[in-house]
């Protein structure tokens, strides 16, 4: 009984310890993660950390934004005139401080005109607004590079399950060759080509698990790297989606939907914004100010008025660039807009073209090339047909297959350079 509880206690300890370990070191253990394409996009906008850094221009603009409601600051100013350097002669030093020496003291303050202050915040506002479009812009442009480093994470599986597959059938192929050797079915020098050709797919299957960790490992970086564990894989395999699309409603969609049009379009009304608050720079503003003195002895209050006078300067250049910046800001919405029509047809067109070629790959060739191994497998086994012609029907239904997967992958990632170009995950 004592050596059971000694036992306990030890156990207890150890997994104490290796708790211990873990927690001081913040690495605890946590099993594999499956994530589909939609939670890796919502993954990286949540912890990207070069969008969550762009993300941090909204606040500073909107910081900007508590800047310019600001007003001016009143400005308070003292004087104490004709101090004695020494006691004077004949007379108190208190009596002299009130007979014989000047004080002032007053407040002015400087009076916006022309509501420079609304004009500046609305600018200051309009500016946040079209940096919130360019942010969301760059969430498009994530949403998409995510999508892509999925899909070729998915490519990646899938070659490697083809690899897998090849090279388990070829090593079934070997075994079988190796008992017709013994037997005197084959030749020696068949056997050999055999082996030397389980190289090719065993280097096959090395490539490919290299290839899935890489993909895995530049979508985790998207993803943010703490997001995930290191140990996750995708959870969706690569598949044929056929998507129906008719090209005017994705424009349609497109020129409402599309962030980098919106900015530009903000962008108008942020450059009529500085306009107006050039022209209302143009105003001069004045100061009132109050004095209160004291000079020998008889106090006084004063008040002045001053104000510059707009002979030279009236902000003239400023208004006129800033009306020149509202014809810029119009001639780019009209090239953004261009854009945007533009991006969504070359997406459809490509979707169309990769999915002609995926139809061409499902129509015939695949059975085909299946159908040409396992027969020419099948015949090589009983001694009908010779060893290279074996080889090259294996090598064909590798080919096929690879390519196959390939026109898939480039299909599903046209798919997505679609969806950025309508700018909405959700295609009409």
């Amino acid at each position: 009984m004592k050596s059971r509880k000694s036992v306990f206690f030890a156990a207890s300890a150890v997994f104490c310890g290796f708790a211990f370990v873990g927690l001081a070191f913040g690495q605890v253990a946590a099993g594999p993660a499956n994530i589909t394409l939609d939670e890796a996009i919502a993954l990286a906008g949540k912890n990207n950390h070069s969008l969550l850094a762009l993300r941090t221009t909204i606040l500073q603009n909107q910081a900007q934004e508590i800047q310019a409601n600001v007003r001016p600051n009143p400005t308070f100013f003292a004087d104490w005139e004709y101090l004695p350097l020494s006691s004077p002669p004949g007379i108190s030093f208190l009596d002299y401080l009130h007979d014989s020496t000047e004080g002032d003291m007053g407040l002015s303050y400087l009076f916006e005109r022309g509501q420079k202050r609304q004009h500046r915040l609305e600018a200051a506002q309009d500016t946040t607004a079209v940096t919130r479009a360019q942010v969301s812009d760059n969430e498009r442009t994530l949403g998409f590079q995510v999508a892509q480093l999925f899909i070729n994470a998915q490519l990646a599986e899938s070659t490697l399950d083809l690899a897998r597959q090849d090279l388990k059938s070829f090593q079934e192929t070997v075994a079988i060759s190796q008992r017709q050797r013994d037997i005197g079915a084959i030749s020696e020098n068949d056997f050999l080509q055999l082996k030397i050709q389980l190289v090719q797919f065993q280097t096959d299957v090395e490539q490919a698990e290299l290839s899935k960790a890489q993909a895995l490992s530049d979508l985790r970086q998207q993803l943010g790297y703490d997001t995930v564990p290191s140990e996750y894989d995708v959870a969706e395999e690569l598949e044929y989606r056929p998507v129906a699309l008719k090209l005017d409603d994705l424009q349609a969609k497109a020129l409402q939907s599309r962030p980098d049009l919106k900015a530009a379009q903000l962008g108008i009304t942020a450059s009529n914004s500085q306009y107006t608050l050039a022209k209302a720079n143009g105003k001069q503003d004045f100061t009132l100010s109050g004095n209160y003195s004291h000079v020998n002895s008889i106090s006084a209050l004063s008040f002045s008025f001053s104000i510059p006078l707009p002979v030279f300067d009236r902000n003239q250049g400023t208004i006129a660039q800033t009306r020149y910046a509202i014809a810029q800001a119009q001639e780019q919405q009209k090239a953004t807009s261009g854009q945007v029509l533009t991006d969504v047809r070359d997406a459809y067109l490509g979707v169309q073209s990769n999915d002609r070629v995926v139809q061409i790959y499902r129509s015939g060739p695949l059975d085909d090339a299946k159908r040409s191994r396992d027969i020419s497998e099948y015949a090589y086994r009983r001694g009908a047909i010779a060893l290279l012609d074996f080889l090259n029907a294996e090598r064909n239904y590798r080919a096929t297959q690879l390519a196959y997967r390939q026109a898939v992958a480039a299909y599903a990632t046209s798919v997505e350079q679609l969806r950025q170009a309508v700018g909405s995950r959700s295609l009409p």
